[in-house]
């Protein structure tokens, strides 16, 4: 009788079979009445007390919470009481010793319940006089099958827990690609549709006094949209490559269409595909803060190396910002931190990020 299910959980709603398996051992009890020719009153009494442990048993398997301890000691109680009528009755206590140690926590605990399981069937033993057969099969036999049963037990007990950490693990992943995505979407989709705005605004504005520079940027737009589709696909499937020259050219686009003059400061460093995918973002929200929320009309980018580590500044002289870190803030955040770096945010005269991350060397494809 080995590999008994937790009994501190249902069977599995496809595994619901599993207590038949151990359902023949019941044979015994079953059998001794027939060997002994008993009267009708004994099997009587038999058939009541097989029914009450069947029960008993099947609520072992199948129910919740702490009752399965009751019905552990329901069992031993039948078996108390029968053993003075019916010798198949040991077979009660071995289920009782084979059971127990799943349901407690510890070896010990395990070994303190089937002793006293082994000593009550003893004691019942001393006291009506049983066959010694019925010490062997009651004592002796469910002795050894219970403590056997004490490593299996604890294998599952470490089976369970080794399964709810791996769920825990995936539940975490779960969350943490649902945030990166909703923080790419973000940073893509807030910093492109605020580029459609812009020139959609200004093709308006065009239309009538410039129809083919309303053309072209309608034809921007048209481009731009079709870009954001094809990034958004590939944000959702991970494998997105952000190319910082190219973020550089975009951010001056997209600024000089709002109508913001842009001086850039640029040195060549060498950054690992997460890295530079990690500063292109940046870059694109720090962008899109400025078109949509600074009022500004001059801003500055600087990227350079500094004692190691890589030092990225956007300034603007807009009208600051507020206090409150908003979500494209807290993503950019996120990003600079899982780097090592940090971010840091001046709203006197204009607002100022300051980011700074160790660089590392570049090894192999570490994108987001």
């Amino acid at each position: 009788m080995r590999n008994v299910p937790n009994k501190l959980s249902p069977v599995d709603k496809d595994h619901r079979w599993i207590p038949l398996i151990w359902l023949p051992y019941f044979g015994f009890f079953i059998l001794q009445p027939v060997v002994d020719h008993a009267s009708a009153k004994i099997w009587l009494v038999d058939a009541l007390g097989g029914i009450v442990f069947l029960l008993f048993f099947f609520g072992m398997f199948w129910d919740r919470g702490i009752r399965p301890k009751l019905y552990l000691a329901g069992i031993v109680l039948l078996g108390l009481a029968l053993a003075p009528i019916n010798f198949g009755a040991s077979t009660f206590f071995i289920y009782a010793c084979c059971f127990a140690p799943f349901l407690v926590e510890s070896e010990w605990a395990a070994l303190r319940v089937i002793g006293i399981i082994v000593g009550l069937a003893a004691l019942d033993s001393w006291l009506f006089h049983l066959n010694p057969w019925f010490l062997f099969y009651a004592g002796g036999l469910a002795l050894m099958l219970g403590g056997g049963n004490i490593f299996f037990a604890q294998r599952n007990r470490a089976n369970e827990k080794l399964r709810m950490a791996k769920e825990e693990i995936e539940h975490l992943a779960k969350i943490a690609e649902r945030e990166r995505i909703a923080r790419d979407l973000h940073d893509v989709l807030g910093h492109t549709l605020s580029v459609i705005i812009l020139k959609s605004e200004l093709a308006g504005k065009l239309i009538d006094r410039d129809p083919e520079r309303a053309k072209a940027e309608i034809a921007d737009v048209e481009r731009t949209s079709r870009e954001a589709l094809s990034e958004v696909r590939s944000t959702i499937r991970g494998y997105r490559a952000h190319s910082l020259e190219a973020e550089f050219k975009h951010a001056q686009a997209t600024l000089e269409t709002a109508g913001v003059a842009l001086k850039a400061e640029s040195v060549e460093i060498a950054l690992t595909p997460a890295q530079e995918s990690v500063v292109s973002l940046i870059v694109r929200e720090a962008v899109t803060n400025v078109v949509r929320h600074a009022g500004a009309r001059n801003c500055s980018l600087r990227l350079a190396p500094m004692n190691g580590s890589c030092l990225l500044e956007v300034q603007d002289d807009g009208r600051g910002g507020s206090l409150v870190e908003g979500n494209g803030l807290r993503g950019m955040r996120e990003r600079i931190e899982a780097l090592g770096g940090t971010l840091e945010r001046e709203t006197g005269s204009g607002t100022k990020l300051t980011i700074q991350f160790p660089l590392v060397a570049a090894k192999g494809n570490g994108g987001q």
